[in-house]
């Protein structure tokens, strides 16, 4: 069993820190999209566009950063993602033009996706199984902080300082993350294999194969779809120009509300973390209270008269959206208790592909309406309402798949 104590949470933290930086690029664009659209003279497509193919490329990811960290160890795999993750932040803060630009951002996501399952898998390893659900849920919240960290720090930095000083210095904050990895991680105990022995690793397609086949993995990566992508989509990139358009806010009172997207995500990440460590059968409650009290708040602001409804349905929606981050990491705990450990990246992987996907596919459904729906006066509040009823195509499909794929696990023990 592994150890805990000091030494884990040690290695826990410095894995973490990589996490947040991460978090830090991934939510970037979503203070800045307006700024994007003025320095590249873009719409709203065309501005989804960032933020899809950056999800796209961090879901497609997925799988072969799962079989890299079960071949190779998270400590390799987050060196890279360091790696990748600087140079495409400081391509984008250097980029003049739309296509540079889309390409880094593509560099990037190549980065940010061999993060988050690194940092499961050397908690993994150094602490004991009926920790893991807590570890995670806190490995979530600390990233969070990253998200913070942007609605604060850098929208207040691309006010004062421009584009191209606050890009780049995120791009240098890697350099640090990078040398912490390198020299201070220990991601096993001493005598806990890191990697399997090569002549003991199955081929790459049977590994594959039976992740998928596990009726856990499958519910787990619906869990983590369904839940995850109103409150993604929304702080990525479409919650500033959402509140500044659509609801006529400074993009002072518009940080203001995302930072309470924030703070929630960070609170319900304590609050699911301690239950679902003490009481796993209260996985699927929590998950469908989740997503209905998401689609019921979303209803009752998207059916408010005139599309602008009173600051305290805005909030309230925030705080709710705020339980869907913490909430997708309850599907990733699923693939956690029902695969082996030698397969464990791999089968986080195919998890953690569903959220990005739901996201990718909201974000460019948004956006794909705002431009369709949009008049002479720009994008108003009415088509901002319109536009965010595509929230509930994702919702019921996952909504749907959870119902199926639950049933096949009712009587396996962890359910």
């Amino acid at each position: 069993m592994p150890p805990g104590g000091r030494a884990a949470w040690t290695a826990w933290s410095i894995g973490v820190c990589v996490y947040v930086l991460a978090v830090i690029h991934r939510t970037s664009l979503g203070v800045a999209g307006l700024d994007a659209a003025a320095r590249f003279g873009i719409g709203a497509s065309a501005l989804s566009t960032f933020a899809i193919l950056q999800v796209m490329v961090y879901a497609a990811m997925q799988v072969p950063v799962g079989l890299l960290v079960d071949r190779f160890g998270p400590r390799r795999v987050l060196l890279l993602g360091v790696l990748l993750l600087s140079c495409g932040q400081l391509a984008f803060a250097f980029s003049s033009s739309f296509g540079p630009a889309l390409a880094s951002r593509a560099v990037f996501g190549c980065g940010d996706a061999m993060t988050f399952i690194s940092v499961l898998r050397v908690a993994a390893r150094w602490f004991p199984a009926a920790k893991n659900p807590l570890v995670a849920q806190l490995t979530g919240l600390v990233g969070t902080g990253g998200n913070l960290v942007t609605t604060v720090v850098l929208a207040q930095a691309l006010r004062s300082e421009g584009w191209t000083f606050t890009f780049g210095l995120i791009a240098l904050l890697g350099v640090g993350a990078f040398a912490a990895v390198a020299l201070l991680l220990k991601e096993a105990p001493a005598g806990v294999a890191v990697v399997p022995v090569a002549g003991r690793r199955q081929p790459v397609r049977e590994q594959i194969r039976q992740a998928w086949r596990e009726p856990g993995t499958r519910l787990g990566m619906w869990v983590h779809f369904t839940t995850a992508f109103p409150g993604a989509a929304f702080g990525l990139l479409w919650g500033m120009p959402y509140l500044v358009e659509g609801q006529g806010m400074s993009r002072g009172e518009a940080g203001g509300l995302l930072t309470l997207l924030v703070l929630s995500n960070m609170a319900f990440a304590l609050a699911f973390g301690r239950l679902v460590s003490r009481r796993p059968g209260i996985r699927i409650p929590v998950t469908f209270t989740v997503i209905g009290s998401t689609a019921a708040c979303w209803a009752v602001v998207l059916a408010w008269p005139g599309g602008h409804p009173p600051l305290w349905l805005l909030v309230l929606l925030l705080v709710v959206m705020g339980s869907n981050g913490p909430a997708s990491l309850v599907g990733l705990d699923y693939a956690r208790a029902h695969n082996p450990p030698e397969r464990l990246g791999t089968a986080s992987g195919i998890a953690n592909m569903g959220g990005f996907i739901g996201t990718m596919i909201t974000l460019f459904g948004i956006g794909l309406l705002l431009d369709s729906l949009s008049g002479p006066a720009g994008h108003t509040a009415e088509t901002y309402r319109w536009a965010f009823c595509w929230l509930y195509v994702p919702l019921a499909v996952g909504t749907g798949m959870i119902m199926r794929l639950k049933g096949k696990l009712g009587r396996t023990k962890g359910f």
